[in-house]
C-alpha cells in the first residue's frame, strides 16, 4: 500500500518519537495498564497505529469501494446518502392487541420496519393452555398462537407498507403472517421481511427445543425453498449472531459461529437441490453491537469481506447479490445494567453509532429499562429517538464508511478476520457447525469466555460503571412496565373460543394433508399455510411434528 522508502522514513521517525517524546512522558506518567491494552476479543491494542501496520495490505483486494467486492466498505455504493438504515425497534407485549398498539405508536414515532418478538410458549411450539406454558404466557413477548392472534396484532397495519421481522423459528408463525397478508388482499410475492429461523443457534444459545434438530433443519429448508419461488423478497433465515453474542462470546467468535452456521445452511439448501444463486441473496444476519466501539466496527467490515469470499470462492456464486452480507443490528442487551439504568442510554447510543459506522442495514436500539422489565412507552421513545438524533442531528451518514483507511480500524479488521478464520478452521475439522453444536464444543467455548468476563468484572479488571465501580446507593425512580395479571387468562380464553367456532372438519382435512406431506418428505409450507387458513393453532401443528418425529433427544439436549 505504501512505498518502501516511505515506510523506512516513517519507522525511523517513529523510533525518534518514542525515544524523545514517549519515553520521557512514560517516566512521569506510566500508562494505565503496565503490560498491554486489549480489545474485548483479547486482541492486543498498540499505542500507535501507522503506515507500517498496513505495509503489506493490497487496498483493492482487502478494502476496495463501497458496493463492490469484497464489500469491506459496505454493500451500498452510496451508503446512507441514499437510503437510511431501517429503524426497527423490537415489540412484544402480553397480548396481540397491546402489541398492535405499541407497533402503531412506534410507526408514529419514526419507526420504518416492524420487529416482533414472541413469548416463550410460542418459541417452544406450545399453546397457552398447555401445562408447560402456564405462567409464561405473554411474559417475554407477544403470545401468537393462531391466525386470529396475527390478525389482532396487525390490525390496521398494511403488510404492503412495512418490512416485517419475525423473531422465531420454523414455518408456522411465518405462515400466520403470509396468510394474514393474503386475507388483506396483498400478493405475498411483494412481501418484505425476515424470519429469524436460525435453527442451530436455538441448540447452543437459546435452548427452545420443540422437535429434534434434524426436523427443524428440514423445516428451515422448506421455508427457504418455498420463499425462493413464492416470496422472493423475504429472508427465510437471519443468522443470529446477536443471541450468540448475548449468551457469551467474543467478537471474533460471533463472526466465526455465524459464518459456520451460514455454511451449514448453504450445504443444506444445496443438498435439497437448490442452486446457490437462488437462495444466497436471501440469507441475512442479525448481529450484536457491543461495547468495544472500534472492535465492533471492524467486526462488521471483516465479516462482510469473509462472507463475500465464502460465497464467491467456496461456493462459486455468480450473482453479486449472493456475495452481500446484509445484516440487522441490535445494541447489546447484556451490557445493560439494572443499577443506574439511565447509564444505559449512553451505552446504547455509542453501540448504535458503531453499528451505523459499520454499515448496518437495520437497527434496534435497546431501551434503558430493559434490565428491569419489558420497555415502557417512554423508554421506547428515547431508544427510537436516539436513532433519529444520530440520523438528523449528528450527520453520521453523510459519507460512506468514514473510518476506511484508518490504520487502527483496518488493522483491527484484519486481525479479527484472521482470528475468525482460525475458529472456522476448527469448526471445519469437527465436521462443520452442526457437529460442533451437537458435541457441545460451541457451548464450552462460550462458557469459557463467559467465565473470563465475569472474573474480570468481579476482580475490577473490567470496569462496568455503576455495577462494580462508581456505584450509587440512591435507587432511581423510574416507571416500570406492569403486566396485566389477567392477560394470560384472556389469551387462554380466546384460544378456547377459537377451537369451538372454527370449522374443525375442514381443519382436520388440512391437518391430514400436512401429515401426509411431512411423511412423504414434501415441502410442508403450502400444507402448513392451508392448516393456518383453517385456524390451526401453533401447538396443534407442533404436536403433529412431535407425534411424527418425536421430542429432542441427546445429543440435541445433552448440553441444555
Amino acid at each position: 500500500m505504501f512505498k518502501k522508502e516511505f515506510i523506512d522514513r516513517y519507522r525511523k521517525k517513529k523510533e525518534e518519537w518514542e525515544k524523545n517524546t514517549v519515553n520521557p512522558v512514560l517516566k512521569k506518567m506510566p500508562e494505565r495498564y503496565p503490560e498491554f491494552f486489549t480489545a474485548s476479543s483479547k486482541i492486543p491494542v498498540k499505542r500507535l497505529y501507522g503506515p507500517d501496520d498496513l505495509e503489506d495490505m493490497d487496498y483493492m483486494e482487502k478494502v476496495g469501494f463501497p458496493g463492490e467486492y469484497p464489500f469491506t466498505r459496505g454493500v451500498q455504493a452510496t451508503g446512507y446518502r441514499g437510503k437510511l438504515w431501517t429503524r426497527r425497534q423490537v415489540a412484544g407485549l402480553p397480548t396481540p392487541k397491546e402489541t398492535n398498539k405499541r407497533l402503531k405508536y412506534l410507526i408514529g414515532q419514526g419507526q420504518t420496519g416492524l420487529n416482533v418478538v414472541f413469548d416463550m410458549p410460542t418459541h417452544c411450539g406450545l399453546d397457552p393452555d398447555d401445562e408447560l406454558a402456564l405462567g409464561e404466557v405473554g411474559k417475554e413477548g407477544v403470545p401468537l398462537y393462531s391466525l386470529e392472534d396475527m390478525e389482532d396484532m396487525m390490525e390496521g397495519i398494511n403488510p404492503s407498507d412495512v418490512s416485517m421481522s419475525i423473531i422465531d423459528k420454523g414455518t408456522v408463525t411465518t405462515a400466520f403472517y403470509f396468510v394474514y397478508a393474503e386475507k388483506q388482499g396483498v400478493d405475498i410475492k411483494g412481501l418484505r421481511g425476515t424470519t429469524q429461523n436460525d435453527m442451530l443457534h436455538y441448540y447452543h444459545t437459546s435452548y427452545h427445543h420443540d422437535t429434534p434438530l434434524k426436523v427443524n433443519l428440514m423445516l428451515l429448508t422448506d421455508l427457504m425453498e418455498y420463499c425462493s419461488k413464492n416470496v422472493p423478497q423475504w429472508n427465510p433465515v437471519s443468522i443470529s449472531g446477536y443471541n450468540i453474542r448475548e449468551s457469551g462470546c467474543s467478537a471474533a467468535q460471533e463472526i466465526a459461529f455465524c459464518l459456520g452456521e451460514a455454511i451449514a445452511y448453504t450445504d443444506l439448501f444445496l443438498d435439497r437441490g437448490m442452486k446457490v444463486d437462488e437462495f444466497a441473496p436471501r440469507i441475512s444476519f442479525f448481529l450484536n453491537a457491543h461495547n468495544d466501539f472500534f472492535e465492533e466496527i471492524a467486526k462488521y467490515r471483516a465479516m462482510r469481506r469473509m462472507w463475500a469470499n465464502i460465497m464467491r470462492k467456496r461456493y462459486g456464486a455468480q450473482d453479486s447479490r449472493s456475495w452481500l452480507m446484509r445484516f440487522h443490528t441490535q445494541t447489546a442487551g447484556s451490557s445493560l445494567t439494572a443499577q443506574l439504568p439511565y447509564n444505559n442510554i449512553v451505552r446504547t447510543t455509542v453501540q448504535a453509532l458503531a453499528a451505523i459506522l459499520g454499515g448496518t442495514q437495520s437497527l434496534h436500539t435497546n431501551s434503558f429499562d430493559e434490565a428491569l422489565s419489558l420497555p415502557t412507552e417512554e423508554a421506547v421513545q428515547v431508544a427510537l429517538h436516539t436513532q433519529l438524533i444520530l440520523t438528523h442531528e449528528n450527520n453520521v451518514g453523510s459519507t460512506v464508511d468514514p473510518l476506511a483507511g484508518s490504520y487502527f480500524v483496518e488493522s483491527m479488521t484484519d486481525q479479527l478476520e484472521k482470528e475468525a478464520w482460525g475458529i472456522l478452521e476448527k469448526i471445519e475439522e469437527m465436521g462443520g457447525m452442526v457437529e460442533a453444536t451437537l458435541n457441545g464444543w460451541v457451548i464450552q467455548e462460550k462458557a469459557e469466555y463467559n467465565r473470563q468476563v465475569y472474573q474480570e468484572i468481579e476482580s475490577g479488571e473490567r470496569t462496568v460503571v455503576g455495577l462494580n465501580c462508581y456505584q450509587s446507593d440512591k435507587k432511581p425512580e423510574i416507571k416500570l412496565f406492569e403486566h396485566d395479571p389477567n392477560a394470560e387468562k384472556e389469551v387462554i380464553g380466546r384460544i378456547e373460543k377459537l377451537r369451538l367456532k372454527r370449522d374443525n372438519e375442514k381443519l382436520a382435512a388440512a391437518m391430514r394433508v400436512l401429515e401426509e406431506d411431512l411423511k412423504a418428505g414434501k415441502n410442508s409450507m403450502e400444507a402448513t399455510m392451508e392448516a393456518v387458513r383453517c385456524y390451526a393453532t401453533l401447538g396443534e401443528i407442533y404436536d403433529l411434528y412431535r407425534r411424527l418425529f418425536g421430542h429432542p433427544k441427546a445429543p440435541d439436549v445433552l448440553f441444555m
